[in-house]
């Protein structure tokens, strides 16, 4: 997808990730977030809102160092003064929502910002990222308010490929004897991804012709069960199962 589409999925997914998190109390304990509450993750999203917006806004040749809400009062003095009081933090997330796709439509396509993930351009990783950022959460916003989730095929598969072939090969060391490959094929987009797991490097191919666990499913609930979101009841997986154990233990993403 292009930038464009991009910040479409930001717009509708951040709205239905809000739409979620006003439908009841905020102390609703988020599962897949051990400690979090739906307070904690409108806080946690709206910064993260506020810290992508400003590595655009604000372009550097790192990414910015923030560590919680404050860092970014330099920056979006209004939004980021303090985490908003229980009355309206969902009002208070809509604003960094859009104050995050003026920067993303405002920003020119050639802009030259730090980035982190492979993508045809940085503000394209950027787009992409929070699109993917607010798609999880409000998996997890609507788990917590026992909604069914819904996520459109092609948004999925690309969400999916983003983690496959962006933050999984990322270095990590991991404690396995001999080399392993996850076969994960999304059936209904039918598009494939082959994760060589080392001691030392994980990498990603589009093609294969080896696995030791094949996860085969729809790309939606691939993407869900690779977020270590679901237990994967939908999934078909053969051969060594054990490597779920792997995954989960070595291939989750953190803010930090």
């Amino acid at each position: 997808m292009d930038v464009a589409n991009y910040i479409q999925y930001v717009a509708s997914e951040g709205e239905l990730f809000a739409s979620a998190a006003e439908q009841g109390e905020l102390s609703v304990e988020i599962t897949p977030c051990p400690g979090w509450d739906m307070r904690e993750l409108v806080r946690h999203l709206g910064m993260i809102h506020l810290w992508a917006a400003a590595n655009v806004a604000f372009p550097a040749s790192d990414w910015l160092d923030v560590q919680d809400l404050p860092d970014l009062v330099q920056y979006y003095p209004e939004l980021a003064s303090g985490y908003p009081a229980d009355a309206d933090p969902v009002g208070w997330y809509r604003n960094t929502l859009a104050n995050l796709i003026d920067v993303l439509q405002s920003a020119p396509a050639d802009l030259e910002c730090f980035a982190f993930l492979p993508a045809s351009s940085p503000l394209t990783m950027w787009a992409r990222r929070q699109a993917s950022e607010i798609a999880i959460h409000r998996f997890d916003a609507e788990l917590a308010r026992e909604t069914p989730s819904h996520f459109d095929p092609h948004f999925a598969t690309d969400m999916l490929d983003e983690l496959m072939s962006g933050f999984t090969p990322r270095p990590r060391a991991v404690d396995i004897q001999s080399p392993e490959v996850i076969h994960v094929h999304a059936q209904d987009t039918n598009e494939h991804w082959y994760v060589s797991i080392g001691a030392e490097q994980t990498d990603t191919s589009r093609q294969g012709d080896h696995a030791d666990l094949t996860l085969t499913g729809t790309a939606a609930d691939l993407y869900v069960l690779l977020w270590n979101r679901a237990p994967g009841t939908s999934i078909t997986m053969s051969g060594n199962t054990d490597l779920m154990d792997l995954w989960r233990g070595n291939f989750r993403v953190r803010w930090g």
